[in-house]
């Protein structure tokens, strides 16, 4: 049966059994993941999942229950397994039913041209990208990952109160890590695309970028320890973002787990700094016209000239706060509860170029690579300690690779001690804690400990 036979069955066994609200919330995932190694095919995998998530209310409280099919066994299945999960609960939050918004935004979020491209032309793909690799440089001695992936989503909520939307959303990537060796040197480049558009997915590029960044970084050597000027690579930029996006979630404010509590209207960032939240972005990894709850989606500056505006409510933490949800509510697949996530989560870019950025930093350092994000680096705090590598810079020309380093700092300070943002924005691609982007950003000072 269909979805919206699936929901009549259950809503109707729902009222039979006693329940109050109740809502569904359906996801069908399909991926796909390709690596070769040695010209050969090393890795195929194809999977496709789909299950139906199923709150309702009883007693007062909400239960919950999910299952992988769509069948009569399956509807009561969720109706006894929601009650009985709602006899058992004991958090006395209140969990609210959204009867749906007024309007709904048009997100262009599926590429059929995307879905179209047949397997063996993603198989070529891998192998064109592993050869290109190779004939690049002789110092190429191996290429240990040449891979691409492709997944599509559709996702469909329904409630008791009116509620029901649905849409699907797809995209693909493809990710390059190069080897090579030269007088007993072994250094590694490597280099991710993601997109949802086919024609911008070039293999002799990507594997052009990753070679010659592992070629860049032989005969790399420490510096001394000391307070450096930074440029941040828009990649190590993003990864450190998305390591501390939790703090602006109005969840982790509310638990006293961000030190961004009483922070709204205040300024926390260089007035050069504005941070978007934009689920409507045109072919963005994470948009949608709704999030988790069904609320309509809309973009808003959490930052905005460096000053504090939003945090990033779902239903249960706007209520708290007495304000509206921002449409951050997430729920990654049918089995996942309500959470907080982003969606597409960025600096907004200025209008320097990369090279540009280079010579602006006149004397520093540039960091192309950190370790150690989830072990070194503290959400509550903000403060972090990641091992990285990249270049050393002087009178804004590369001097040299650096490597054998540690930078250490704090997030909230490095937003106050941004100098210059490049614009150069790039995405990460989606993961559970939204699709995260940056520029390239020039940071006034951090700690540098090396030899």
């Amino acid at each position: 049966m269909n979805f919206q036979e699936f929901k009549e069955r259950v809503f109707a066994a729902g009222r039979a059994a006693g329940l109050g609200d109740m809502e569904i919330y359906v996801t069908r995932s399909q991926r796909l993941r390709i690596r070769v190694f040695e010209a050969e095919v090393d890795d195929y995998a194809a999977s496709l999942e789909r299950g139906i998530g199923f709150r309702a209310r009883f007693g007062g409280k909400v239960g919950y229950a999910y299952v992988e099919a769509l069948d009569e066994e399956a509807v009561e299945y969720l109706v006894q397994g929601a009650k009985a999960n709602a006899q058992i609960i004991e958090s006395s939050d209140d969990v609210e039913f959204y009867a749906g918004s007024e309007s709904y935004p048009q997100v262009l979020s599926y590429n059929d041209s995307l879905a179209a491209v047949s397997a063996e032309e993603r198989v070529s793909f891998c192998l064109d990208l592993e050869k290109a690799a190779f004939a690049l440089d002789e110092r190429v001695a191996k290429v240990p990952y040449a891979l691409m992936g492709y997944g599509d989503t559709e996702v469909y909520i329904a409630n008791t109160l009116g509620l029901e939307q649905g849409f699907t959303s797809n995209g693909a990537f493809s990710y390059i890590s190069a080897l090579v060796r030269d007088n007993g040197q072994v250094k590694t480049g490597s280099k991710l695309h993601y997109g949802s558009d086919w024609s911008t997915f070039c293999a002799e590029s990507l594997a052009r970028e990753a070679v010659n960044e592992a070629v860049s970084l032989l005969g790399a050597s420490s510096v001394p320890s000391g307070d450096y000027r930074i440029l941040l690579r828009n990649d190590v930029a993003r990864e450190i973002l998305s390591t501390f996006a939790p703090v602006f979630s109005a969840e982790s404010v509310q638990k006293g787990l961000s030190l961004l509590q009483g922070k709204l209207g205040q300024s926390i960032a260089n007035s050069r700094v504005t941070l978007i939240d934009d689920p409507l972005l045109k072919n963005g990894a994470a948009s949608a016209p709704f999030d988790g709850e069904g609320v309509a989606a809309r973009t808003k500056k959490v930052i905005e000239s460096g000053r504090l505006v939003t945090y990033l409510h779902n239903l249960k933490t706007a209520k708290k706060d007495g304000v509206q949800s921002t449409g951050n509510a997430s729920r990654p697949s049918f089995k996942s509860p309500v959470g907080i996530s982003p969606t597409n989560f960025f600096i907004e870019p200025g209008q320097a170029a990369y090279g540009d950025l280079v010579k602006t930093l006149d004397d520093g350092l540039i960091i192309i690579s950190v370790q150690g994000t989830h072990s070194g680096a503290n959400p509550v705090s903000g403060d972090f300690s990641l091992g990285a590598y990249g270049y050393l810079v002087k009178n804004g020309s590369i001097a040299r690779p650096v490597e054998q380093i540690t930078i250490a700092g704090n997030f909230f300070k490095l937003l106050e001690t941004v100098e210059e943002i490049g614009s150069d924005l790039e995405f990460s691609g989606p993961d559970f804690g939204g699709n995260v982007g940056s520029p390239s950003l020039i940071i006034s000072n951090l700690a540098v400990a090396g030899m």
